[in-house]
């Protein structure tokens, strides 16, 4: 029987892998916050004690991490995924990072004898725990077939987009648009709200024409509750846009809206709001 891994319990690592879980097959799990293996290992997975172990115990290694310091921290850490890699091992990363750690995951890992695949991620915690995932793949195309079975478990759509770096890409541009719809939602229901508009009456208004989508659908009527329990954290979205403004800055493109939904969320982490749902940039807006 096949043998998998996952690194990173987090708000989306966490449900990602009770899925593989419920669907039958040998998971081992770590976190650097060992307690959040706790679950996990209640539903039937294998603890580790480290990175290495785990790697080094299955064939196909998921990953889901918080950033790029993160991604290069546990490749590189002395008990890491490297010093678990050895020849035909998969190293899938699906955390959302910037195409250059990418592209440098993939050669330690390759230099090492592995095979990698990353595979961000569109979609926060509800579409993690339900398995309604859209997957970003790209790298190495015969890991991709092979865990495709897995990612069919986490997603409800995959997308295999060639070379390492265009999965990373995709995902930033993904992000970078849905920060500045935020962004611009938020500032129309700050002004209906100052010109005596409902919230309801806008949502409705919304939904029934060209603007209604799931976005808006699912995080407005929280918003006008004052509910911003984290689905995706608010300091994840500001990284991404950072990410893709980086991105703008190599290939020289124009970003203006990006730049301004940018600075929209630095000034709601400023005003302390980081660790809650990315819709909480709400909150700048109505102050």
């Amino acid at each position: 029987m096949a043998q998998y891994g996952f690194l990173g319990l987090g708000i989306m690592g966490a449900p990602m892998a009770a899925n593989l879980i419920r669907a039958g097959h040998e998971v081992t799990v770590w976190n650097r916050t060992a307690g959040k293996c706790d679950p996990l290992v209640a539903m039937g997975a294998n603890r580790a004690a480290t990175a290495r172990e785990v790697v080094a115990a299955s064939d196909i290694t998921f990953a889901m991490l918080a950033d790029p310091a993160a991604v290069e921290a546990i490749v590189l850490d002395p008990n890491g995924v490297l010093e678990g890699i050895s020849a035909g091992k998969g190293y899938v990363d699906m955390s959302t990072v910037d195409e250059t750690t990418s592209r440098w995951v993939s050669e330690v890992v390759t230099e090492a004898g592995g095979r990698f695949l990353e595979a961000p991620v569109s979609g926060t915690k509800m579409p993690a725990e339900d398995g309604t995932l859209i997957i970003l793949a790209a790298g190495d195309e015969g890991l991709y077939g092979e865990a495709a079975p897995l990612l069919d478990i986490m997603g409800k759509k995959r997308f295999f987009l060639g070379e390492v770096g265009n999965g990373a890409r995709m995902k930033l541009i993904v992000n970078m648009i849905m920060g500045g719809m935020m962004t611009s939602f938020c500032e129309g229901l700050a002004l209906g709200a100052k010109g005596g508009l409902e919230s309801a009456d806008i949502l409705d208004v919304l939904a029934a024409g060209a603007l209604a989508n799931p976005m808006f659908a699912g995080k407005g009527p929280l918003m006008a509750k004052g509910d911003f329990t984290p689905a995706f954290p608010l300091k994840h979205m500001q990284k991404d846009l950072r990410l893709a403004m980086a991105l703008g800055d190599n290939l020289v493109q124009y970003l203006p809206s990006a730049a301004a939904a940018n600075e929209a969320f630095i000034r709601a982490r400023a005003a302390g709001l980081a660790d809650e749902d990315f819709c909480a940039v709400y909150k700048i807006f109505t102050d």
